[in-house]
């Protein structure tokens, strides 16, 4: 066998200079000669363990190979069998820390760009004629709380296997955090709302407005609507704070609420959208995770003239992509690391204009497997702001199991779910995704969904038989 090229083919982006001022897609995707030039790096392996990296469990080399000999539609096959949400995950998921990290390239080279090719082929589907109508086939009808990743991937998982499954959302338009959290220069709609659609044309239902545990409640999904499963995918929306002072001054916000307002809700837009959002010409940024870096280059593209991530640890213990990282450091992101807030200062009119911050020093790891941050005494110092976005985490909304007895939570109010099946305290419940993990990520969402799809098919073939 030839000698593999060394280097992964690089994703094709936009200036910097000029991406950091619109909301257009920053990656430009490979074209056909790079998909075809990357795919023909793969070793096709006997024991292709780069699958075992992958929470969807994708046939990586099978579609790979498609890709290299130029059979697009079989690759889309494949990639649609095991993934309802290849055009979304080849843009938003962690590869590199995933199946790519499982790459038997990596012994000795740069590992195949399985993302980038999942998104070639994904955008490749999406120019071919819709999928036709398909009906569902089995009496039970699913009920599905929440439109996110785990959401959609559930009913997908379940349409395919002939149910008849309904998706209710709070929001007034599915996606979840794919809608609300991911900004459109890393997710565009279009996208989002092309994959939505071929759920939708697999015989999904989508109910929007629909709040379980206020405008209906689970039990009545069952008892009134007869429906013979539930699985719930309700995220993780509910932001955490610092408990610092200061932090209900003007111009502080979630990074839930900052980023709702302008994904969703079309901030950008304002006057001729709804919402309005204020953004000063100083943006800090705390956290330096994902959320944290769509936010921070968010408020490059609303106006902002110097946008900083302000983060207690290093660089090194930030749980950000290291692309989005990159993207930031490119569109001239500002990062202060090793820097603790104390403090949001505001003027009489009740806005920020300072964050009062103490340097760090890493000691020893802590719980979390990181080098504990420890205060330097005298190091206080102060950063004029307009605005300080919070990104420090989320927690899931306790609404649903308030309303639901019998519906078990652990001490952080995530579901309790068992692992493999997802199968909650009550009877024919299911749940996945950041609301029994916590924040996560989208493909590992994904694959709760997957999971718990499968799961759910088992038990109600079961109870028939």
């Amino acid at each position: 066998m030839p000698l593999k090229r060394a280097e992964k083919t690089p994703m094709p982006v936009r200036d910097p200079r000029e991406r950091a001022l619109d909301f257009g897609e920053v990656n430009r995707g490979y074209s056909a000669a790079h998909a075809v030039f990357e795919a023909e790096r793969c070793l096709r392996c006997q024991e292709p363990i780069c699958v075992d990296g992958c929470p969807v469990q994708i046939p990586i080399p099978d579609f790979i190979h498609a890709v290299a000999t130029g059979d697009l539609p079989a690759a889309a096959k494949i990639l649609r069998s095991a993934n309802p949400l290849p055009a979304i995950c080849g843009r938003v998921c962690p590869q590199e820390s995933q199946c790519e990290a499982e790459c038997s390239m990596t012994q000795h080279f740069d590992p195949v760009g399985i993302g980038h090719l999942e998104r070639y082929v994904a955008d490749w589907e999406r120019t071919q004629p819709p999928a036709l109508q398909s009906t569902p086939s089995r009496k039970e009808k699913i009920a599905v709380i929440g439109a996110g990743p785990s959401g959609l991937v559930c009913a997908g998982e379940l349409a395919r296997l002939g149910y008849p499954v309904t998706i209710y959302e709070a929001l007034h338009a599915p996606g979840g955090v794919l809608r609300y959290g991911i900004p459109e220069f890393r997710l565009p709609k279009t996208v989002l709302n092309w994959e939505i659609g071929v759920l939708k044309a697999m015989g999904v239902t989508v109910v929007c407005n629909v709040v379980i545990g206020k405008t209906l409640t689970l039990d009545a999904l069952f008892e009134k609507h007869g429906y013979s499963a539930v699985f719930i995918g309700t995220g993780a929306g509910l932001p955490q704070f610092l408990g610092i002072p200061g932090e209900s001054l003007n111009g502080v916000m979630s990074a839930n609420e900052f980023l709702t307002r302008i994904n969703l809700m079309r901030g950008y837009e304002f006057p001729e959208a709804d919402t309005p959002v204020r953004v000063g010409k100083r943006v800090a940024v705390i956290g330096a995770g994902n959320t944290a870096m769509d936010a921070v280059r968010t408020s490059l593209r609303m106006g902002a003239e110097e946008a900083l991530v302000v983060y207690r640890r290093s660089e090194k213990e930030m749980s950000a992509r290291v692309e989005e990282y990159h993207h930031a450091l490119e569109e001239g992101v500002k990062f202060h690391w090793l820097t603790n807030p104390l403090e949001i200062l505001g003027n009489a009119e009740g806005w920020a204009t300072s964050l009062k911050c103490q340097q760090m020093k890493l000691g020893p790891k802590d719980a979390s497997g990181r080098a504990r941050p420890i205060p330097i005494e005298g190091s206080e110092f102060e950063i004029a702001v307009d605005n300080v976005v919070l990104a420090i985490g989320t927690t899931p909304n306790p609404l649903l199991t308030r309303t639901t007895s019998g519906l078990l939570t652990n001490p952080k109010g995530c579901l309790v779910a068992d692992e493999h099946t997802g199968l909650t305290s009550k009877s024919l419940v299911f749940a996945g995704g950041d609301a029994v993990t916590g924040a996560a990520t989208v493909i590992l969402a994904a694959g709760a969904g997957k999971r718990a799809a499968r799961a759910m098919h088992e038990a109600l073939a079961a109870r028939v038989h």
